[in-house]
């Protein structure tokens, strides 16, 4: 059995394990947006479609080809393999949406987010980074080693995070941030949360990912892959 094929079947069984069987039977990974009622959830439209390109053609899951949205607060979400939460603006849970993310995350699940103003002072960063506090304690955030399993779940990452473009051009906070943070539950992240923006970096026609020198999805593929597997 080669790798591709073991990382299916492990993801496969991780997924089956918290799905209804129908949903199992059918697909290893779907793309799960987290719609929240304080900010601005609904960004970086395109991106789902050019992560779940990659997951099909860089792996052997069965994946969804179609991104679904979900309501924090709706249970629903706690069935996901996946989710993903992103926004420009204020992260202010109410409480059902405070107890589906703490649910989740600690029997579990992974969520992926990312703040697209891409610096550490705006107010996603602040919002969110003060949930996050009010959730798990104050110290539950923290920066991920650059050695970090998610960095080679996949594809190998020596240097940790790729800068985004958006870092290089000087926009955001005017920095290049070396590391991403996370949440760490029993060992495993549950919460991977990015200040660089990845949201926007992959969010774009998939017709011009041929111009690219590298694919800057890869990354991606790393993250989902661990969300599965770990």
């Amino acid at each position: 059995m080669n790798r591709r094929d073991a990382l299916r079947l492990i993801a496969g069984a991780a997924a089956a394990a918290a799905l209804p069987a129908v949903h199992a039977a059918q697909y290893d990974f779907w793309f799960t947006r987290l719609r929240y009622d304080s900010g601005d959830w609904d960004v970086d439209q395109r991106m789902p479609s050019n992560l779940i390109t990659s997951l099909i053609d860089y792996t052997s899951l069965r994946v969804d080809p179609d991104e679904r949205v979900v309501a924090l607060a709706d249970p629903k979400m706690l069935q996901a393999p996946f989710c993903y939460l992103a926004g420009h603006k204020l992260v202010e849970f109410n409480p059902a949406e405070r107890r589906n993310f703490e649910r989740y995350v600690r029997n579990g699940g992974f969520v992926f987010v990312d703040d697209c103003n891409h610096d550490i002072d705006g107010l996603f960063a602040k919002s969110f980074e003060a949930q996050m506090a009010s959730i798990f304690g104050p110290k539950a955030l923290r920066k991920l080693p650059n050695d970090h399993a998610i960095y080679r779940s996949f594809f190998t990452f020596k240097d940790g995070p790729p800068a985004t473009t958006f870092e290089l051009n000087g926009w955001g906070d005017d920095l290049v941030h070396d590391y991403l943070k996370g949440i760490e539950i029993d060992g495993r992240l549950g919460v991977l949360y990015s200040n660089k923006d990845y949201g926007c970096e992959w969010d774009y026609d998939w017709r011009n990912r041929r111009f690219l020198a590298e694919d800057n999805t890869k990354l991606a593929v790393n993250i989902v892959i661990y969300a599965l597997t770990a």
